[in-house]
């Protein structure tokens, strides 16, 4: 590392998860204001759906290079570029003259924050890599963070837009990425992986791959799925998929390493991470048109009824850790995994006239089981790559939870496309789609997850 002075645990956990507040929030604060957008722009549809998932897709698109980039190029150096591109965009999308001006901030946000999410948590692993319990609380509060404020995206954006306009979700963002980059100074600088060289190649077919998977989902619910443009996009993402893979099995430095696959743990953990974004990002979408348009609730009283979720990730972040430190990985992810069952379960008593104390339990249940689970998740993950691949390891996590996240916004969302019952009828498949999945994960990780307990366990915080 470097002969700077050690710094506080706190120090590093705050400052590393400014990333994560900041990316997670703009996930979801932005649906929230579409509405308000749509008249200043006076946008359609099509317009204000790629304003939501502009951002997502560049995340996503991004991940893995700067995953690689961080561990070669040093993950302090990566975390404040990230950073401040993220501040820049959020200037540029507060000042957005018309739609297309928005969306391209967007995109321009998204690239931001898919190089300061990996190179964060490669800050945290390098920096507690000898301590495993450290290592495990460490990456539980990073995760909380990132976990409130995605859930707090709403209520944060109706409070701003009852006091002032849309503009103000991408200001807030402004002072918090410059005490992000202000704090990151004083920062040690991190190891990088010998490897050398740069996949671009390998970058191209997967910005290919991404882009024409997730435009043609964006786009099947407005022109079907027998239209050329979807039909022919999902072909050619499948094509350039097998292409991509081709490329990584032969590249000197690929940004996408097969090798990691080997690993069951890795591979289960990645795949827990996918089915809680998919069924989150989509059911989530389809609960702010169903308080608004079905339950008829103001963006304010909205944005309020998503207060059980901020409640439930801090409370159950902070458990899992504990969990960790005593039992390993797989307990906090096996208990998350039952409780947030039951929270999709419990949604099935949504109807069009369902009293909004009886939405409390899936509301409160659902956070619970995910803040427990995610944070034993991505300990999981770092666990089983070397600490120099820690950037790559949390990248190729993070990418396909974004892919898998615009996935369900994108499909729930179809569902939910033709009215009050559409969205009600949404919300049962949602549900019920989401069990489905979430017994079949829970199945391959009783039987290929190991607890990893020797990892976070039996080592005692050196604070």
């Amino acid at each position: 590392m470097t002969n700077k002075p050690a710094l506080s645990f706190g120090f590093i956990v705050g400052t590393t998860s400014l990333a994560f507040v900041v990316s997670q929030l703009d996930v979801s604060i932005v649906n929230i204001a579409l509405p308000q957008i749509s008249k200043s722009f006076t946008a359609d549809v099509s317009e204000l759906q790629w304003i939501v998932d502009a951002y997502t897709i560049a995340f996503a698109v991004l991940m893995l290079s700067a995953g690689g980039m961080a561990d070669l190029l040093g993950a302090k150096r990566l975390f404040q570029l990230g950073i401040l591109i993220f501040g820049i965009a959020s200037v540029g999308c507060g000042f957005a003259w018309n739609a297309p001006s928005l969306i391209g901030f967007r995109v321009l946000q998204g690239i931001g924050a898919a190089i300061m999410i990996p190179s964060s948590l490669s800050i945290l692993n390098q920096n507690f890599e000898h301590d495993k319990a450290q290592r495990g609380r460490a990456v539980a509060m990073w995760t909380a963070a990132g976990g409130v404020s995605i859930a707090a995206g709403p209520i944060l954006g109706g409070l701003l837009m009852h006091v002032s306009n849309w503009r103000m979700i991408f200001f807030v963002n402004i002072p918090l990425c410059l005490l992000g980059l202000l704090l990151s100074i004083k920062l040690n600088e991190s190891e990088k992986h010998p490897d050398k060289g740069f996949d671009i190649p390998g970058q191209f077919t997967w910005m290919l791959t991404i882009t024409a998977l997730i435009a043609s989902i964006i786009e099947w619910h407005h022109l079907g799925f027998n239209n050329p443009w979807i039909f022919g996009g999902l072909i050619f993402s499948g094509v350039m998929l097998l292409l991509f893979l081709w490329i990584e099995k032969r590249a000197v430095a690929p940004i996408l390493p097969l090798d990691l696959f080997s690993n069951s743990n890795f591979n289960v953990l990645v795949l827990l991470g996918m089915m809680l974004n998919c069924a989150y990002y989509g059911t989530v979408f389809v609960l702010s048109l169903y308080l608004q348009d079905v339950l008829h609730y103001s963006s304010l009283a909205a944005g309020m009824a998503f207060l059980p979720l901020t409640a439930g990730f801090i409370i159950s972040n902070l458990i899992s850790g504990k969990i960790m430190t005593s039992h390993g990985t797989r307990l906090p992810v096996l208990i998350g995994l039952v409780v947030v069952t039951l929270g999709f379960a419990g949604l099935l008593i949504a109807h069009a006239d369902t009293p909004y104390w009886q939405l409390f339990f899936p509301f409160i249940t659902i956070p619970l089981g995910m803040g427990m689970a995610v944070p034993a998740m991505t300990t999981g993950i770092l666990a089983s790559v070397a600490k120099t691949r820690s950037g790559t390891a949390s990248a190729v996590l993070n990418t396909t939870r974004q892919a898998a996240g615009a996935t369900g916004v994108a499909v729930f969302g179809a569902m939910a496309n033709g009215g009050a019952a559409a969205i009600v009828h949404a919300i049962t498949m949602s549900s019920l789609l989401s069990v489905a999945g979430f017994i079949i994960v829970g199945t391959l990780i009783v039987k290929y997850l190991v607890s990893a307990k020797h990892d976070v366990a039996n080592s005692h915080p050196s604070e």
